[in-house]
């Protein structure tokens, strides 16, 4: 059962405050070097700039977007990645690779709009403006813009909206955010697909108003002050009725943004051509300035390196959404000041950790062994050091959310290669000296060595470890089950909005336990559940900020993950683009601004 009866200050009031930020990076695309480029021991992330969030005007949701310096339109952008896109169905979307490349083609009613400083506004996407409340949150009114069409051509109605809400109901859509659907049915304690299917069977879904094609009006459950961040997400992306191909969708959507797909061969490619009934008078955010985009998939994070640092024939032309310099080059790219003029670093949104399955390793004493044990260091520098992967973290909350606290319970600062006297001393507490647990991961040349340094460390502890490759491509797909037969596993996570109730509440609430649902470690205990109640029920932002951080450290308590980093990205790009930057939003590259030189 999912709970959300969230009570929190309003956005627009948090920032007046002036408590919430993202952190920002140092920005590539144009060709200049970033700070201090060129030099062995710099480190691209201590000059970072604090970028504030906040929500815009109507003013600031008009289009065109600013233009990019030396822009120009034609020719062909090419991405090359490590993975196919497991999701592009918009209601499916909740990986940040996958929303990356939606906002190519998929829009929402609002987004996230960056200025050259760093600044980042929730501005109207399809949307005039951010949206409207009158009764503190519980009734949302957004009115489209002019000029919306479809890539037919058939303009995009307020039907089409409330259309695209309601087939997030249906039962083959599992793997996106539920927000909105928990919020939009009568009773946000009992299942939202118990009191509505889906609008596959003709029924519609009478909290969600159209009185007009340009008007939607959103009625929830509960005062929501925060639902224009909420509608942002990709999950909530517009899809048309007239093309929903249920389950097919998901391969080939129906383009509302700049471009459109043409072709798509899993695990192959994706071709992008311009949508040429995209107004950008309309948009804010996006720009089209290549002809074309060609996405190759199937390139471990080395080959990528190299061929950017080689930069011949299309990989001058070449970006990449998720591939960061590969360990084994780091030190090499940091050398050459050249090729640190292509590229591009910052502190992400994302913690990442491993968890542990606490409906499988029940004694508390185990899994405190088993961070106690595990060897930070060690997988910090297989994967490129702190430039390269992220600094070693040691709580839930990342440093960009609000109320972030820094502790460390388990010593992992002062002892981060593993300490396995304290984990025996602790596994003799619970009994079991000598536990075997089943450690999956993705099968990736860097992960096998990592999950070799974890069986070493694990195993100088007195645990047995059974390793469990996993694809990487359906991973989340393997360990989403709450029945699967993993103690141990990755993941990674940035809040939806920088605030603790979606840093930790869709992760740590024990009554959102379902297959593929966030909370991968199958945690659900009384006192936390209640604790985010509370929490949620606070209307002052920094008083929030405080309990979050206090259930942040008993989840820790409980020890149902391992963090693992604060994530950095530090990424190449070919020297024949410009437009590219980081994204502060998503933690990767942005292919909303690049054109072909």
């Amino acid at each position: 059962m999912r709970s959300h009866s969230r009570r929190i200050a309003s956005m627009t009031a948090v920032l007046a405050a002036g408590a919430l930020a993202l952190a920002g990076c140092a920005k590539g695309g144009g060709g200049g070097a970033p700070q201090s480029a060129g030099g062995a021991s710099q480190k691209p992330l201590e000059n970072k700039a604090v970028s504030a969030i906040s929500v815009g005007t109507a003013a600031d949701s008009t289009g065109p977007a600013p233009e990019v310096a030396g822009a120009k339109p034609g020719g062909t952008a090419y991405m090359i990645d490590r993975d196919d896109f497991s999701h592009l169905d918009p209601g499916r979307v909740y990986l940040n690779y996958n929303s990356s490349v939606s906002s190519l083609f998929t829009r929402q009613l609002t987004n996230y709009k960056e200025d050259d400083a760093g600044n980042i506004k929730l501005v109207g996407d399809l949307a005039t403006d951010t949206g409207t409340t009158t009764d503190g949150g519980k009734t949302w009114k957004f009115t489209l813009k002019d000029g919306l069409k479809w890539q037919d051509g058939t303009p995009i109605t307020s039907a089409d909206i409330k259309y695209s809400f309601e087939r997030l109901f249906a039962d083959f859509i599992t793997e996106g955010p539920d927000y909105a659907e928990t919020w939009l049915v009568p009773d946000a304690k009992k299942p939202f697909r118990d009191q509505y299917k889906g609008p596959y069977d003709g029924k519609e879904l009478d909290t969600i108003e159209t009185p007009d094609d340009k008007t939607v009006v959103f009625h929830l459950n509960a005062e929501h002050p925060d639902f224009n961040f909420t509608v942002a997400m990709t999950g909530y992306g517009a899809v048309p009725k007239a093309q929903d191909t249920k389950q097919k969708y998901d391969k080939q959507p129906f383009s509302s943004g700049p471009y459109k797909i043409v072709s798509h061969i899993t695990d192959k490619s994706l071709d992008l051509e311009r949508n040429e009934n995209w107004d950008p008078k309309t948009d804010p955010i996006r720009h089209a300035y290549p002809d074309k985009f060609h996405m190759e998939f199937g390139l471990q994070s080395q080959q990528t390196t190299e061929r950017f640092m080689a930069d011949t024939g299309n990989d001058k032309q070449a970006f990449t959404f998720h591939n960061p310099v590969a360990p084994e080059r780091t030190q090499e790219v940091l050398n050459d000041s050249e090729l640190m003029k292509r590229s591009l670093q910052g502190l992400t949104p994302f913690t990442t950790f491993y968890n542990i399955n606490t409906k499988r390793i029940t004694d508390v004493n185990v899994r405190k062994a088993i961070i106690t044990a595990w060897p930070s260091k060690q997988i910090q520098q297989l994967q490129g050091g702190e430039i390269s992967i992220g600094k070693i973290a040691t709580t839930v909350m990342s440093p960009t959310v609000l109320g972030y606290e820094a502790f460390d319970l388990y010593n992992k600062l002062a002892k981060p290669e593993g300490d396995p006297e304290a984990a025996k001393a602790l596994l003799a507490k619970s009994g079991d000296p000598n536990p075997t647990v089943v450690y999956a991961y993705n099968q990736t040349p860097v992960q096998e060595k990592v999950t070799v340094a974890i069986k070493e460390a694990l195993g100088k502890a007195g645990f047995k470890v059974v390793g469990k490759p996993l694809n990487a491509g359906t991973y989340y797909d393997a360990i989403g089950p709450v029945d699967n037969k993993y103690d141990i596993y990755w993941g990674g996570w940035a809040a939806d909005w920088p605030t603790g109730s979606t840093a930790i509440q869709p992760q740590y609430d024990g009554r959102l336990i379902a297959d593929n649902a966030p909370n991968y470690t199958h945690l659900n205990l009384p006192e936390i559940n209640d604790a985010i109640d509370k929490a949620n029920a606070i209307a002052d932002a920094t008083e929030a900020g405080k309990a979050w951080a206090a259930i942040d450290r008993q989840i820790m308590d409980q020890a149902a993950i391992v963090p693992e980093f604060y994530q950095t990205y530090f990424g190449l790009y070919g020297s024949g683009l410009g437009g590219v930057k980081f994204d502060p939003i998503t933690g990767e590259q942005s292919a909303l601004g690049i054109y072909v030189k």
